[in-house]
């Protein structure tokens, strides 16, 4: 899709749309008026009206506008002007993106009126991208193009000041949404297309592209490593674990890195505690929190965000067969500490123990895990936000900051001696599940044995990391969250 900028006269454009941004209750003036009067006060009979009053995602369609050569015009409504943010415009323009307005265009201008907030061009930009997504790598014939997807946006302001930061802040939405997009479609790849093999060898695809550092560890590197959590996992599948090795150096070489830790479970069955058939299908996407953190620091690179970054991606299938970890097994673990499996479906801590402790060799400021870790998730904060925990709140505060910036939200459980206690064995030094109570903070108790002397934050993205319905700018199925969170935390990044 080609971005171009304007800041001269859109009437003569010859484009499919031309979309004016309108916020609620506003009034004709000077910067609608000429559109007002050579619609026939459309506009203005429009507002005084209930059919449209500028309220976010309100879509109203002017055609054969005099003074433009557009086929259309569109308006956008935005929501208050006293409380427009970044989301406002991504929720707007996400709405838009699948409107059928927008079907069969090829190109179409947005017009910022008098809205100068280089904000809200980024989230203009992160909106329709984000918004209009599809995966059709799997689809056939007609079905493999998408009728809504714009060949061309132009974007307009009125002040030609303002194009320099126009450009820049499109830019980066345009950068932050692909990475958001490279995570749903990491996300949504089905297992027998994407094994942990196809996940290290995407890694380096993308390292190479975007000019980072990639190792990958293979089954006998691991073994070598004394990954015996990881592989216990790992053992019931006939596709061999792979454990993936990440750096962007864009910070100073006397920095400690930031560590990120995502879970790479490509299918999770549930192993010999097998998961009930239904929706199974969706446990392809329990890999989404290393899909998040690869699409993080591959937009870091992109965007050059001045931190030394390390990304560690464990990968396995979590299969039964004859060779399959079962209940009551006890594993050693990278560390040396013991581990009692009681249930085989509670994996994803077991290979995320052996990474939090192989991130000790960076000597990290900080770590930072993201892993579709539990079920139980949904019983704390539904579909509507993220628990988090961790040892520092300092990282704690930088990431409630970094969801007021990016409208991905975080609530802050803790961890008491009480939950430590349910994660202890009776013959060995722990056990990977300390029953339904409390489900979420225990797994987050567990991992808390792994981390070194480092500021440690675990984000639980389980369940917020499918949409089951739609909206706004998440269409149904994998949302991608967590990558817009991490890449602001590191953009204000503030030593721990």
């Amino acid at each position: 899709m080609d971005l171009k900028y304007t800041a001269g006269n859109i009437n003569e454009l010859p484009v499919g749309a031309v979309v004016y941004f309108i916020s609620e209750f506003d009034k004709v003036g000077k910067n609608l008026k000429a559109l007002d009067e050579c619609s026939g006060n459309a506009i203005t009979n429009l507002l005084k009206t209930t059919e449209f009053t500028g309220k976010n995602g309100e879509i109203a369609v002017l055609r054969n506008v005099d003074c433009f050569k557009a086929m259309k015009v569109i308006l956008l409504g935005v929501g208050e002007k006293k409380s427009l943010t970044l989301d406002s415009f991504r929720k707007a323009m996400g709405k838009l993106s699948r409107h059928k307005s927008l079907t069969s265009i090829g190109r179409a201008v947005l017009y910022f009126n008098d809205f100068e907030n280089a904000s809200f061009f980024q989230g203009a930009i992160e909106g329709y991208l984000l918004g209009s997504y599809k995966l059709l790598d799997y689809k056939s014939g007609e079905d493999k193009k998408s009728k809504n997807f714009l060949k061309e946006i132009t974007f307009a302001v009125n002040n030609k000041k303002l194009l320099n930061r126009l450009e820049k802040a499109v830019t980066q939405g345009q950068i932050i949404a692909e990475g958001q997009l490279l995570a749903r479609t990491l996300g949504l790849r089905p297992s027998n297309d994407f094994t942990p093999t196809d996940f290290a060898n995407k890694a380096k695809e993308l390292a190479r592209k975007y000019k980072f550092k990639c190792r990958i560890l293979d089954e006998t590197a691991i073994i070598k490593e004394k990954m015996g959590a990881l592989l216990a996992v790992s053992k019931g599948s006939d596709e061999p674990p792979r454990f993936i090795i990440c750096e962007y150096n864009g910070g100073p070489a006397n920095r400690a890195p930031i560590v990120l830790v995502g879970k790479g479970v490509t299918f999770d069955s549930g192993g010999i505690s097998l998961k009930p058939g239904m929706n199974m299908g969706d446990m392809k996407g329990d890999m989404c929190g290393g899909g998040v953190v690869l699409s993080a620091i591959t937009t870091a690179a992109r965007l050059k965000i001045p931190q030394n970054i390390v990304v560690l991606i464990p990968t396995v299938e979590n299969m039964p067969s004859g060779h399959a970890t079962k209940p009551g097994d006890i594993h050693v673990s990278r560390k040396g500490l013991t581990i009692e499996n009681i249930n085989t479906d509670a994996e994803g801590r077991l290979i995320l123990a052996d990474a939090l402790d192989y991130a000790n060799k960076f000597k990290p400021q900080a770590v930072i895990d993201v892993a579709t870790l539990t079920g139980a998730t949904l019983y704390i904060l539904g579909y509507a936000g993220i628990p988090i925990m961790g040892n520092s709140d300092k990282i704690k505060d930088q990431f409630r900051a970094a969801a007021d910036n990016t409208a991905e939200k975080v609530w802050e459980l803790p961890i008491w001696d009480e939950h430590r206690d349910q994660m202890k064995s009776s013959i060995a030094d722990l056990q990977n599940s300390g029953g339904r109570p409390a489900g979420t903070i225990t797994a987050g108790a567990f991992l808390e044995n792994f981390i070194g002397d480092w500021p440690w934050l675990h984000v639980d993205i389980a369940y917020v990391d499918q949409e089951p319905k739609g909206k706004a700018y998440v269409p149904k199925g994998i949302t991608g969250i967590g990558m817009r969170l991490l890449v602001n935390a590191l953009q204000n990044w503030k030593k721990v």
